[in-house]
């Protein structure tokens, strides 16, 4: 089984993250407008800690002088060099065909006893309540091959 119990839901609060060690993998879980996304913590240039890097949006333009944010916390900077990296995606903005940060994908799920306890492990209660998780799988990546 590759998919992993990481977090509770409310354990990352809309437009933050938090950085999980699956399997010996750093990865950073950020929480989009209530939806989760996965990368992994490692920016591809050098090496820094990617997911520790300022989240951002994009200055994008249609015609020249014209000039709008967007995107608003769906980019990550990396701390040592700014290369920026969509969060949803995982590519880079400067050379998207080439370089990227691998993304994994994340589900929320009610019913989670048939996965393995990541670095997040819930003790049990008899309860009326029913949580939900954050899971990550890693045998899936939208990587292209």
């Amino acid at each position: 089984m590759s998919k992993h119990i990481v977090a509770k839901v409310y354990d990352i609060p809309v437009g933050k993250r938090k950085i999980v060690e699956v399997n010996g993998r750093s990865i950073g879980i950020f929480n989009i407008n209530g939806q989760f996304f996965a990368i992994r913590n490692r920016c591809p240039h050098e090496g820094a800690e990617l997911c520790t890097g300022t989240v951002t949006g994009l200055r994008q333009s249609n015609t020249p002088g014209d000039y709008q944010w967007d995107r608003e916390g769906e980019i990550v900077r990396c701390p040592w060099h700014g290369w920026e990296f969509d969060i949803k995606t995982g590519q880079s903005w400067f050379d998207p065909t080439r370089v990227r940060v691998r993304p994994y994908s994340v589900t929320v799920e009610s019913d989670v006893a048939e996965y393995q306890p990541g670095p997040f492990k819930a003790e049990t209660y008899l309860t009326t309540v029913e949580e939900q998780y954050i899971v990550i799988d890693l045998s899936f990546s939208s990587l292209s091959s």
